[in-house]
């Protein structure tokens, strides 16, 4: 059964556990339909080399890990005892491929997405939101939950417990907070209907939280004639107990 943009929103929540580990923590969602499936193209390729040019810019005059919402993720890490160092969140990630090797040009979704994640320095992951079970819920697993990845051409069933994760109702849709999405949720070429989850940390106040998900609406807006978004921040006055 397809959900309403604005009823999947409702049903979203982050735990009061979450919290308990960082108490500045905010998540913009963005859920959206409507998008007509486009590849590359040149608004998009200047929009990633933009991000390129400003991750490049930033990594010239400061070490990646010491960019203030990159170093408060790192903190959020340690937190729940993950290494930074081994598994980087996905801003930290795409900053430095944006200033080394590029970023990757996929199709007009992913390549909007990225680029926005970048220029505004804020982790941003995109689900395929016809693949969800239920609401997005931000939670400290438990071991029970499941993550299906693919190894060697072969599905592997992970459980990882203590870890910060995004969830459904069905299994764990990204591990350690924004760290590696699952296959079962990402965005594909034929996606139409997709959230996207910005979350961010103490350094990020809520105007510069604002200022990306308006940037990433309205780059949204030009992926079809019927686009229609919808969004929701759960902050403070949002926390379950």
């Amino acid at each position: 059964m397809t959900t309403d943009v604005d009823t999947f929103l409702d049903t979203c929540t982050v735990h009061g556990d979450v919290l308990a580990l960082r108490p500045d923590y905010r998540v913009a969602l963005l859920a959206v339909d409507g998008i007509e499936p486009r590849p590359s193209d040149e608004a998009s390729e200047a929009l990633l080399r933009r991000a390129e040019e400003h991750a490049t810019t930033l990594l010239d005059e400061t070490p990646v890990e010491e960019l203030p919402h990159v170093a408060a993720w790192r903190e959020a890490y340690r937190a729940f005892g993950a290494k930074p160092q081994r598994t980087r969140n996905s801003l930290e990630a795409l900053l430095r491929r944006a200033a080394g090797d590029g970023l990757p040009r996929v199709n007009r979704l992913t390549d909007v997405y990225n680029a926005v994640s970048v220029l505004h320095g804020i982790p941003l992951g995109g689900e395929d939101l016809d693949h969800y079970v239920g609401g997005a819920q931000l939670v400290v697993a438990t071991g029970d939950e499941s993550f299906s990845v693919m190894s060697a051409g072969e599905e592997v069933v992970e459980n990882p417990p203590g870890e910060v994760v995004w969830r459904d109702d069905e299994g764990v849709t990204c591990r350690r907070w924004n760290w590696r999405q699952g296959p079962r949720t990402a965005l594909r070429e034929g996606t139409r209907r997709a959230v996207f989850i910005l979350d961010a940390l103490g350094p990020v106040d809520d105007a510069a939280l604002a200022a990306a998900v308006d940037e990433l609406a309205d780059h949204l807006r030009t992926l079809g004639d019927e686009v229609r978004v919808a969004t929701r921040v759960l902050p403070a006055a949002d926390r379950e107990a």
